[in-house]
């Protein structure tokens, strides 16, 4: 706001109402010595009382002693006052006479030390809380020993510490460190606890053995914590920080300590410290009014004694507030409404102010006032909002200019757009653009707009062309055109849109030709990035497409599925391969199932991680060296350490596979069986389900030095032995247990000697991973002659089997 507004009033009037300013000034000067100097008789009768009270002297005797304490420590009488009300006075030597009362042992203070002391000691007769306070000390001890920022603690429930004032730091590391727990470390607490000053001079000595306020101790070299009043039972810990390193000289020490004698005083007159609410509100207010683009101002009423509103004072406000004598922004904190406002008094505002007091927001209607700026007299058309905020006000004020504000939406509009307006008069051969233009055309503005016909000759020539003919059409026939082009800036090339339309005359003749131009180029960017990302994306998607074709046809050309049940060694076997519905990779998952040389029989289970042609070409690879280990006769458990001693030197040394091997000899149906971190195949009998007992076994590939075991068990007329891949029983986000249990349990439920069946009942929704799955039954004894298929493998070839893999 440029000035309060006012009604319209001739240059007369306008030097009256400074004028009037002035006396206001001064009368509230006048004020506030008078308040002081009852202030300062305040405490001298405070202090008076103290003396009285203790020793039981005269009113009289009392200020006499008072009187010869400050002389004899060359203090002022108001510092002796201080000294008296925080009860930190030693008792007076026995030379004097018993009514004189006690009198200072201390030494005398330094000259120096003594005039600080004395304006600090005025300076508190006008602190109204420990808030105030601290922003006190910072003022007087920042000239006189470099501080730069003020805490005062108060000792708070459980021996804790609370910040009851603080200056020269911000709200969020003030609040961070609004309350402290009773923990050891801590400086204000140990010098609390010790009673005694706490001198902090070396940062990486002292960060050692206390916790230093802010988040870069270093900010702070030097600090300084004083109990207030000194001794174990001080209730407030002073602390003082320093940018300074280095160590605080004597007379410094010498004037914190009294400092802090001197404090302990006014704490007492105060009573119990309070929560600095106002002032963090304030602060808080003041911080979101730097950021707004308005003028707003928050206001604190002053009330007389019968609770009347006198003024009001400014405690924050924004930077475009200003007031009749010039100050704006911060200059105005502090300030009363009837300094920097005075036509304000008995006008509407001013009882519309009272109204937002009791709650009721205050709007008014908008109003007329001249102001004087820069020697130049001008109008504007203001309106005044205000609504309570705690016990304050926040007033609002918006000027209405509509033209200037119309013109302001429009650049907002271009700026925010990327575009700028051009206009051509075709009749007088005028051109306007605004400065948007320019900066997207790349133009120096002194050089001045270009005429449309010239229009072209801006651009790319590959582009000039269709511009040029766009604007040809545009003068003969009065068509739009919307026509996309390039410029180069720089080593830059930019793009362009320029949009125009012709106003005719009646005779139809184009005579104006209005329009815009648009910045393109971060969206043509984005569009050209997309389009290569697209074509990368088809190009991956068709290589995925050829990849997972060839594993496909690896996989039925090695591991071709059998089309049925199948017999080995008098087991009947059913093989079930279901490859993942989702992803686009073929699988390691694989089996097999062949009778050896010496009429026992072999199941294997297996699944290579990873997908694709590398892992078809490792299953391949196990499969046949298993095959061909277990078929010249070695044991099961040799054959696992063969095989991860060749998978950790293929070519991919990172490749892992699960596996488990068994072997069946039907002359005692004994089942010896062996596994490579693989699911243990699950058995059924009698109607019961159970998993067998894993053997030691680690999966393939992972370590150098594996141990695998094997395990045995007999096998029993009508017995069930299922052997299968993981992509069964895993679900994403449960336990393998749970899925082995839902395995379990659809065995025991699902239809008997349907393997369909238990795979429908398993297999709900869309796979995520190859499943796998040998069933092997071990027939009763009117099964043993019938059946489909003998010897061989599973599939029909000749000791060979099937196995398939895919999906993901």
């Amino acid at each position: 706001m440029t000035s309060e507004p006012a009604p319209s009033v001739g240059n007369g009037a306008a030097a009256e109402s400074v004028a009037l300013a002035r006396i206001v000034a001064r009368q509230r000067a006048e004020l506030d010595r008078l308040r002081e100097a009852a202030a300062t008789s305040a405490v001298l009768e405070r202090a008076k009382g103290a003396l009285m009270a203790s020793t039981g002297c005269s009113p009289e005797a009392a200020h006499e002693q008072l009187v010869l304490r400050a002389g004899t420590a060359r203090r002022t009488l108001l510092e002796e006052c201080w000294l008296t009300l925080g009860a930190l006075m030693p008792t007076a030597p026995p030379a004097e006479p018993p009514s004189a009362g006690p009198v200072s042992r201390e030494t005398p203070t330094a000259p120096g030390t003594a005039e600080t002391l004395g304006r600090l000691g005025l300076a508190l007769v006008r602190v109204g809380s420990p808030q105030d306070l601290a922003g006190c000390l910072l003022d007087h001890l920042a000239p006189e020993i470099g501080a730069d920022a003020v805490f005062l603690y108060r000792r708070g429930t459980g021996d804790g510490l609370e910040l009851v004032g603080h200056a020269g730091v911000d709200a969020t590391l003030a609040a961070q460190w609004h309350r402290i727990p009773p923990l050891s470390g801590i400086a204000p607490l140990e010098a609390l606890r010790s009673g005694e000053p706490l001198w902090l001079e070396d940062v990486a000595k002292d960060r050692e053995r206390y916790q230093l306020i802010g988040e870069v101790p270093e900010r702070w070299p030097s600090r300084a914590w004083l109990p207030v009043p000194a001794g174990a039972a001080a209730p407030v810990a002073l602390g003082v920080l320093r940018r300074t390193a280095g160590a605080f000289d004597p007379a410094s020490r010498e004037l914190l300590r009294a400092v802090a004698r001197l404090c302990a005083g006014r704490l007492g007159a105060l009573g119990a410290p309070a929560e600095p609410a106002a002032a963090d509100v304030s602060q808080a207010v003041q911080t979101v009014l730097d950021a707004l683009p308005g003028a707003a101002i928050l206001l604190t009423p002053l009330r007389t004694p019968a609770g009347e509103v006198e003024d009001y004072r400014i405690d924050a406000a924004a930077p475009n507030a200003v007031d009749i004598l010039g100050r704006t922004g911060r200059e105005l904190v502090g300030t009363s409404i009837l300094e920097s406002y005075p036509s304000v008094a008995g006008e509407p505002l001013w009882h519309g102010y009272l109204k937002a007091l009791g709650g009721d927001p205050y709007e008014g209607e908008p109003f007329v006032y001249e102001e004087d700026t820069a020697g130049v007299t001008m109008t504007a058309t203001y309106s005044v909002r205000a609504a309570r905020l705690g016990d304050g006000l926040l007033v609002t004020w918006l000027r209405h200019d509509t033209e200037e504000r119309q013109e302001q939406r429009l650049a907002d509009m271009q700026r925010l757009g990327n575009l700028g307006w051009a206009n051509w008069n075709l009749i007088t051969g005028e051109t306007a653009w605004s400065s948007q233009v320019y900066t997207i055309l790349g133009r120096d503005p002194a050089r001045g707009p270009v005429a449309l016909d010239r229009l072209a000759d801006l651009v790319l020539p590959e582009d000039a062309r269709a511009l040029a003919g766009a604007v040809g059409e545009l003068t003969r026939t009065g068509r739009s055109f919307d026509v996309p082009f390039r410029i180069r800036t720089g080593n830059a090339v930019r793009h362009l849109r320029a949009v125009a339309e012709g106003v005719t005359a009646a005779d139809g003749v184009v005579v104006e030709v209005h329009g815009f131009v648009q910045d393109l180029t971060a969206q043509r960017s984005a569009e050209l990035a997309l389009v290569d990302s697209e074509r990368a994306i088809l190009m991956q998607r068709g290589i995925l497409q050829a990849e997972r074709a060839l594993a496909a046809r690896l996989q039925h050309a090695l591991l071709p599925l059998p089309s049925g049940p199948v017999r080995l060694c008098g087991l009947r076997v059913e093989v079930a391969y279901l490859p993942a519905q989702a992803g686009t990779h073929v699988g390691g998952d694989w089996f097999s199932a062949i009778e050896l040389p010496d009429d026992a029989a072999l199941f294997v289970v297996g699944d290579v991680a990873g997908h694709g042609v590398d892992a078809v070409a490792t299953m391949a690879q196990l499969r046949f060296t298993a095959k061909g280990m277990v078929t010249t006769g070695s044991s099961l458990t040799r054959a696992l350490a063969r095989l991860n001693f060749l998978l950790l030197h293929s070519r991919d040394s990172q490749s892992t596979a699960t596996l488990v091997l068994a072997r069946y000899e039907p002359a005692g149906r004994r089942l010896v069986w062996a596994q490579a971190g693989h699911l243990p195949p699950l058995l059924v009998r009698g109607g019961e389900v159970r998993r067998l007992d894993r053997p030691e076994g680690m999966l393939l590939g992972a370590s150098t030095d594996p141990v695998y075991t094997a395990a045995e068990c007999r096998l029993e007329p009508g017995d069930r032995l299922l052997m299968y891949t993981d992509g069964l029983v895993e679900r994403p986000g449960e336990d393998i247990d749970t899925g082995l249990s839902r395995l379990a349990d659809a065995v025991r439920t699902a239809e008997p000697g349907s393997l369909e069946a238990l795979l429908d009942t398993l297999l709900e929704g869309e796979r995520r991973d190859d499943v796998c799955v040998l069933d092997i039954r071990v027939p009763v004894a009117d099964e043993a002659g019938g059946g489909a298929g003998s010897g061989g493998g599973a599939g029909g070839g000749a000791g060979d089997e099937s196995g398939s893999g895919g999906g993901e």
